[in-house]
């Protein structure tokens, strides 16, 4: 068990981490820019143990990088890693969805995935008071999904790819809701996770892992058309750190 000094340090770990990450997600740190660990002891009010410990960690899932000094910057990422980092999501997910159906013992094991789905159905487009439902119940689905294939090794390595903000599986919710055919790309991927989940129940593999990679490729376009739309990437969690010129 953690000692009450160690268990107070892991918990302000904790907190600078996720401000810290806001911080990066929402451009207030611009990219290739020095994080010193004083200026943010000063800002976060914590001390310098948890906020070194909490760069090291962003360090570690790729939004900072270690500089020669043994410092930290703020990553910045070519168009081409995003696209990749969604690719290798939809490749993840994909044989989450192939080992859910090879894996499933009971047809009742799908209710979570089942429920999250129909809520996402009973929204027919994406409005300011329905948008922040969607993508809890997006998010759920996902995880629910990711639950039946009852890997930890999967786990780990999707936990990786989606602390990429741009590449978990909401990212591209809000760019979508304010693209033209939003109510066609909204209808696209519902399509998908009903089809996922009845793949799944069928105990279907193939086609389950196929839908899900297919679904990963529906938020690729989004963001290809976001990419020529500011507002749309503004939208985009971490849209700051892409460079577009790379």
């Amino acid at each position: 068990m953690l000692g009450p000094r160690n268990a107070d340090v892991a918990s302000q770990t904790a907190r600078a981490f996720v401000r810290i990450r806001e911080m990066l997600l929402r451009g207030e740190v611009a990219r290739g820019e020095r994080l010193s660990e004083l200026p943010l002891v000063a800002r976060l009010g914590m001390s310098r143990t948890p906020i070194r410990l909490a760069l090291e960690r962003l360090a570690h899932i790729g939004l900072l990088e270690t500089t020669a000094t043994g410092g930290f910057s703020v990553r910045e990422f070519a168009i081409s890693e995003v696209q990749d980092a969604i690719e290798v999501r939809g490749v993840l997910e994909g044989t989450a969805a192939r080992l859910a159906a090879e894996r499933l013992a009971d047809p009742i094991e799908l209710d979570t995935a089942e429920h999250h789905c129909h809520r996402m159905e009973l929204l027919e487009r994406l409005t300011p008071d329905s948008f922040s439902e969607y993508m809890d119940a997006n998010e759920a689905f996902h995880s629910a999904v990711l639950d039946l294939a009852k890997s930890a090794m999967l786990r780990r390595a999707l936990e990786l790819t989606t602390s990429l903000p741009f590449a978990s599986p909401s990212a591209m919710v809000f760019p979508t809701s304010i693209l033209p055919k939003s109510d066609e790309t909204l209808a696209i991927a519902q399509e998908h996770h009903r089809g996922i989940v009845d793949a799944i129940v069928k105990r279907h593999g193939t086609r389950a892992e196929s839908l899900a990679r297919e679904h990963a490729l529906l938020a690729r376009r989004v963001l290809d058309v976001a990419l020529s739309d500011r507002d749309a990437l503004s939208g985009v969690p971490g849209g700051s750190l892409i460079n577009l010129m790379r």
